[in-house]
């Protein structure tokens, strides 16, 4: 079982033509049940800046606009990842395993990325054994 885990928040866009990444947030949980409420936390907080309720008194009148129908809904798919108790139990099997986890979604201009992985798979991955060879 691991016990320690990393957590990240990444938006990802173009700039000057160049892929860049704007870390949104970073988490070291102590253990894998707030990992997962980091991970859902940070998404619900993502959704409400991408799609804010438009009777919310710090945003001017008509200043929030609905985007297009083809664009694609990202708060909302971030929304249904937080709500998905199945999906959640993945990532919690997945991040138990020692398994690096990697929720993304996009829309036409920004991908936006929740990371978790174990701390103890990591220090495992940077062990290299050194062989020994006899003496001659």
């Amino acid at each position: 079982m691991h016990d320690e885990f990393l957590c990240h928040v990444t938006a990802y866009g173009m700039c000057g033509g160049r892929r860049v990444g704007v870390p949104l947030g970073t988490y070291r949980a102590p253990t894998l049940a707030l990992a997962l409420w980091w991970m859902r936390d940070r998404a619900a907080w993502m959704a409400e800046r991408l799609d804010p309720h438009p009777d919310n008194p710090t945003f001017p009148p008509n200043s929030i606009a609905p985007v297009g129908a083809g664009v694609p809904d990202v708060p909302s798919a971030l929304r249904a990842w937080c709500g998905d108790t199945r999906e959640q139990e993945l990532v919690a099997e997945e991040l138990a395993a020692g398994k690096l986890v990697r929720i993304a979604t996009r829309d036409d201009t920004t991908e936006y990325e929740l990371l978790a992985e174990s701390v103890d798979a990591l220090r495992m991955q940077r062990f290299v054994p050194v062989l020994s060879t006899p003496a001659a």
